[in-house]
């Protein structure tokens, strides 16, 4: 199992029937793929549309069916659309239960870094200010480390989406929670250690006195 799919069943986990639930590009878009039986959520994405589906086959795709990132999407029957405006009112008058997002950084202090990297040209920040801001809850999913540096560290040093602590971290090693006292382990991907998580980690982590491993099948 690759760690981009490691990520998105475990993060699947925390759906809860009849959730409003938004993903971001990149590796939150394959969480659609893997929710539980029994279990019916409404994806947004916030370019305007709620009811999104799993990723289509390439031969199912439709143009003008995309995701906030431009990449094709599917929908449900019941779907809907609707404009820019509407989207950012959900999300910024608190309606979104959860938002699934990427990261480039996440700190000792709970804050995400995931919309630039200075001297890199960015189409702007999209949707994620407001979304780290409104919604209900935020979990990050994003790989460990990026060429060979920790992605979790003491402190951010690109620029913040946020000043709200985000509530969980999942990397295809861990999941870790944010708290008031900082980072905590809270469970291992199979066939992980806690030392290999700890060493992979430049930040501080709480590590409690047991610690399970995902339960993602």
């Amino acid at each position: 199992m690759d760690a981009s799919t490691i990520i998105a069943k475990r993060i699947a986990l925390e759906l809860r029937d009849g959730m409003l639930v938004n993903l971001g590009i990149g590796i939150p878009t394959l969480v659609a793929n893997y929710v539980p039986p029994g279990i019916h959520v409404f994806f947004q994405s916030e370019n305007g549309l709620i009811g999104t589906g799993p990723i289509p086959e390439e031969a199912m795709t439709q143009p003008r069916l995309t995701d906030a990132g431009g990449r094709p999407v599917s929908a449900i029957p019941g779907a809907c659309t609707f404009d820019s405006a509407m989207s950012f009112g959900l999300i910024r008058g608190g309606h979104v239960d959860m938002t699934v997002l990427g990261g480039l950084q996440v700190d000792e202090y709970g804050m995400l870094a995931n919309w630039m990297i200075p001297g890199r040209m960015v189409p702007g920040m999209g949707g994620a200010m407001d979304l780290v801001t409104g919604a209900k809850r935020v979990v990050v999913a994003m790989q460990h480390a990026a060429k060979g540096q920790s992605k979790i560290v003491p402190r951010c040093t690109l620029p913040l989406t946020s000043t709200r602590r985000v509530d969980l971290i999942v990397t295809e090693l861990a999941v870790i929670a944010p708290t008031a006292h900082g980072l905590e382990l809270r469970e291992t991907a199979p066939g992980v250690g806690i030392d290999q998580v700890l060493a992979a980690t430049e930040a501080r982590l709480e590590v409690p006195d047991a610690v399970p491993a995902m339960a993602i099948g």
